[in-house]
């Protein structure tokens, strides 16, 4: 690695950032790898040896080596981008593991709530003796949708995206190496703010619960739109107030989900309801046409759970959370509470709030 940043990089995942990941990337001049554990979802990647992009960014990213071997994938990188739902971490950990070297640093994109963590005990767990740097990011750095095989349409670049390491002692370090690169990076004070800046628990789970009826009946709506209704941001309003209490006894102070709204979009209004409904950019945007969704089989899990299982810990109720955590485990016949992630897969079990903010500043004491 020079003063330029990574040279290498190894893209784990297949979906629409991992595309915009590799394009951008491999437009930029850097070697780049792609994994992913379905070979029919990288095919046309290996068969053109490049990733198309048009949009916001216009050009083709080459691709040096596209594989479903993990060992093949991140020999001799410098930066591991993890690029898949929230649900695959622990999988991509777990695979990863046993191939890691000194020196290496993953980043997960986006970490949702309590991804670095989660990761970091997975290969701890596994036994993982190399020194490697771990962090997350707030969110996902582009607007992209894949737009056909081996290409992506980037909408928008965000202009800042926050990340954290695991430890927060090694967050400069990694900023050091990735800002030369994608200088749309920034600090945050550490992987709880970043967990917490979660705006997808509060925006995804609440109204499909809601909408279920409207849903199943397959009558198609837009969800910012018709399944925004008075009483469905009303509930998420609960949820967002819960979430922002939750980082509040941990010290951080949280912007609210309307405030994040008039900041990012410009939108005007005095509810959530009305914000939502004056953000033109969400006026497109399709309901689900299924109950199997992302908004709830990732966003419950790791979103909803650990923030209530945060609150619990914390002497902070957290009763709308918690009503649609059980909820969904009501009409999935799933224990999301316990498939979820909680403060003692987190390695946050027994810590107070001081506690807390000590271990993810200094990591594991040995």
């Amino acid at each position: 690695m020079t003063k330029k940043g990574f040279n290498r990089v190894a893209i784990l995942g297949a979906g629409n950032g991992a595309h915009a990941f590799a394009a951008h990337l491999g437009m930029l001049g850097k070697e780049v790898n792609i994994y992913n554990k379905f070979p029919e979802e990288i095919a046309a990647i290996k068969e053109k040896g490049a990733v198309t992009v048009e949009g916001v960014l216009e050009g083709v990213g080459p691709v040096n080596k596209v594989t479903t071997d993990m060992a093949a994938a991140v020999a001799g990188v410098e930066v591991i981008m993890v690029v898949v739902p929230a649900f695959a971490h622990r999988f991509m950990a777990e695979t990863l593991a046993p191939h890691l070297e000194d020196g290496q640093i993953i980043i997960i994109n986006p970490g949702r709530t309590g991804g670095a963590l989660e990761f970091s005990q997975v290969l701890r767990q596994s036994g993982v003796k190399v020194q490697v740097k771990i962090a997350e990011t707030q969110t996902l750095l582009y607007a992209c949708r894949i737009s056909g095989p081996a290409r992506v349409a980037v909408k928008g670049i965000k202009k800042e995206v926050a990340l954290a390491a695991f430890p927060a002692k090694d967050t400069q370090a990694v900023l050091a190496c990735i800002k030369p690169v994608l200088p749309q990076f920034i600090a945050a004070a550490n992987v709880l703010e970043t967990s917490l800046d979660n705006i997808g628990a509060v925006f995804h789970p609440t109204p499909v619960l809601l909408n279920t009826g409207r849903i199943e009946s397959q009558v198609p709506f837009k969800f910012y739109v018709e399944g925004m209704t008075e009483m469905v941001t009303k509930a998420m309003g609960k949820v967002d107030d819960e979430r922002i209490a939750v980082a509040k006894a941990l010290g951080i102070e949280m912007e609210s989900a309307a405030a994040w709204i008039k900041r990012v979009y410009g939108s005007e209004g005095e509810t959530l309801f009305e914000l939502l409904h004056n953000t033109e950019a969400y006026h497109g945007i399709d309901g689900p046409k299924t109950m199997q969704v992302r908004y709830i089989l990732e966003d419950i899990s790791t979103g909803l759970v650990p923030i209530a299982s945060l609150g619990e810990a914390l002497g902070v109720a957290t009763p709308a959370s918690r009503v649609m955590v059980d909820l969904s485990c009501i009409l999935y016949d799933k224990d999301f509470w316990g498939l979820g992630r909680n403060v003692e897969n987190l390695g946050l079990g027994g810590l107070d709030g001081e506690g807390m903010l000590q271990f993810v500043t200094e990591g594991f004491q040995s």
